[in-house]
């Protein structure tokens, strides 16, 4: 599918309406059926279509609506995983007093968040996001993306000692798992003509912006006790590459999207720094695009993406945890400061974040969130008129 220049999309995930929250809650009380859960999902991300449609994006994506937030939702796909409550894993963490200063700063409740834990050997016993994907590609001519997990955050999150143990004696070993799984849904969606795939590792800033046997900010359940953060970062680029060893130059796009953290709106507790020390891993890693957020000046200097080996950039440029709708003038000033490090057929353009990784908590409403679509689509047909 040929692209218009600076193609225009989403990160992935958009608000649930209060029909599909309920929906969610009655499905895991057991109180309606998966079929009856997913025709609500089904509308919700018809809804989300509608709207990424009319804003003119150019890439779609069902906005996760049959997720609960971004890592949790691949209990309900694979074998021997358990969900556990952050509070629940408590029961399970060396360092308890730590661990529940780091639950004191946040301001989300804890019982609230979710997280996967291996308990057993793991395998797929249905896709992932294969159906999701064709679900809505029945539904568009537009390009879709379909976003899924990292390896190195699905490792750092699914291995909880005193659960994985058993199957899994080092989170190394669940790792093999985890490339297996992958690898497997990646194979299934290029068969099936995917035009994107965004493996997100947010917790890559959390190895390099917290110091070692510090406190961890909780962006997601990535509790294992952290090594050196060399040999975290080599680890984590060594999974991704085995990953998309062989996946690359078969027709479906492969990023990789990096953040700082989505869940609140307040700057101050969320990660913050430079891309810089992640440049061994955004040159090394074999995908064709990294997705990064650069609307917010927590992300440092844009210069850090002149050594990414080549790799084509999705530019973030409107903040998905503002009310304020940035103006077209912003998002070209952004853009023309990228333009001195990347060539302008390498340049995609999206919003930092989601606006609804977690399910029970989005960082905006609907109504915002198509604004700022609106807004980075104008920024793109002014940019292509001026050539």
């Amino acid at each position: 599918m040929t692209l218009p220049k600076f193609p225009t999309t989403v990160i992935g995930s958009w608000p649930r309406s209060r029909e599909v929250q309920r929906a969610m809650r009655e499905k895991k009380a057991g109180r309606i059926s998966d079929e009856e859960f997913q025709e609500i999902a089904n509308q919700a991300s018809l809804q989300c279509l509608k709207w990424q449609e009319e804003a003119g994006i150019d890439i779609v994506s069902d906005g996760e609506q049959r997720r609960d937030n971004y890592i949790s939702f691949v209990a309900d796909h694979l074998e021997n995983v358990r969900m556990l409550s952050v509070s629940e894993l408590l029961d399970y963490v060396e360092d308890k007093s730590s661990f529940e200063e780091i639950l004191g700063t946040l301001d989300v409740p804890a019982f609230s968040m979710s997280n996967p834990a291996a308990t057993g050997k793991i395998s797929r016993k249905t896709p992932l996001a294969l159906n999701d994907f064709l679900f809505l590609k029945k539904h568009t001519d537009k390009a879709v993306k379909v976003t899924l997990p990292g390896p190195y955050l699905l490792t750092r999150s699914m291995w909880v000692e005193g659960l994985s143990m058993d199957a899994y004696p080092t989170k190394e070993d669940l790792a093999v798992d985890i490339i297996k799984v992958l690898r497997e849904e990646l194979e299934d969606l290029i068969a099936a003509g995917v035009e994107f795939v965004q493996f997100d590792e947010p917790v890559l800033t959390e190895i390099v912006f917290t110091q070692k046997n510090a406190n961890r900010t909780f962006m997601c359940g990535a509790l294992t006790a952290k090594a050196d953060a060399e040999e975290e970062l080599a680890f984590a680029l060594d999974l991704m590459n085995q990953l998309t060893d062989g996946m690359l130059g078969r027709g479906t796009r492969i990023a990789v999207h990096i953040c700082r953290g989505n869940w609140s709106t307040q700057d101050e507790i969320l990660l913050r720094g430079p891309y810089y020390p992640l440049l061994p891993y955004l040159e090394q890693v074999k995908v064709d695009q990294l997705a990064l957020e650069y609307a917010t000046p927590r992300a440092g200097e844009l210069d850090a993406i002149n050594k990414i080996g080549g790799k084509e950039l999705g530019l973030g440029v409107v903040n998905p945890r503002t009310e304020t709708i940035e103006s077209v003038d912003e998002i070209i000033t952004r853009v023309e400061e990228a333009r001195n490090y990347i060539s302008d057929d390498k340049i995609f353009l999206h919003p930092d974040c989601g606006f609804g990784t977690f399910a029970q908590r989005p960082m905006n409403g609907s109504e915002i969130a198509v604004e700022k679509l609106k807004v980075i689509v104008a920024a793109a047909e002014k940019l292509r008129s001026q050539g």
